[in-house]
């Protein structure tokens, strides 16, 4: 498959350096001159210029690509490429910073196919949004992280929280969410979790078993 990634700091090199390796065709557009060099030197495909432009896009092929992920951290300018990306049948992929205001969120929700926020998702959930897929399969970590899928019963604290206002151990994040009997995917920051929902969390292995204490409230039990 061929991906435009808008944006190569550090979530955009790599969800690139996720999907390269897996044989898809990556070209990178970008306008810092240094990012530029150092993409060029692990052997990407770069276009210099403005991820807000249409002719940008074009000369990044943007005509014949499957999906474009705008992950700078410029609203504007990634929306720009996503609605340029979208008026050439494109699967568009919208970063919003974590501080993201709710209003914002729904303004843009419905004008593009995905909206990622990489502080809480990283480099992986850009890279499923841009697929299309599910979070059912969690080889994309990193190998510095772990993963893990736990069910939620009724008297967790986190039931009747949203997603995003749960606070874990360490650096232990939501990375998917789903309801019961059903697959898990990238958790929309409205998503309120209920007891019988799954969620799969990424954390360094130390915060893994504290975190599934806390979601279980197997401290209490």
């Amino acid at each position: 498959m061929k991906f435009i990634i808008v944006g190569i700091g550090r979530v955009g090199m790599r969800t690139a350096r996720t999907l390269q390796p897996e044989g898809h065709d990556v070209t990178i557009v970008e306008n810092a001159s240094q990012k530029i060099e150092r993409a060029e030197a692990e052997g990407f495909t770069v276009v210099e210029g403005d991820g807000a432009e249409e002719d940008t896009l074009e000369a990044a092929g943007v005509a014949d690509a499957d999906a474009v992920a705008a992950l700078t951290g410029d609203l504007n300018t990634n929306f720009s490429a996503c609605m340029v990306a979208k008026h050439h049948g494109c699967r568009t992929v919208l970063r919003i910073d974590e501080d993201y205001r709710e209003e914002i969120y729904e303004k843009y929700a419905e004008d593009v196919d995905e909206i990622v926020y990489p502080e809480r998702l990283g480099a992986a959930g850009a890279k499923t949004a841009l697929l299309g897929g599910n979070f059912n399969v969690l080889a994309d970590i990193t190998e510095q992280l772990s993963a893990a899928s736990i069910e939620i019963p009724d008297g967790s604290p986190a039931v009747g929280m949203r997603v995003i206002e749960v606070e874990l151990p360490g650096d232990a994040r939501i990375y998917a969410h789903g309801r019961a009997n059903e697959p898990m995917t990238i958790p929309l920051p409205q998503t309120e979790i209920e007891g019988g929902d799954s969620v799969a969390i990424i954390a360094d292995p130390e915060s893994v078993s504290a975190a599934r204490k806390q979601l279980r409230d197997e401290a209490a039990a």
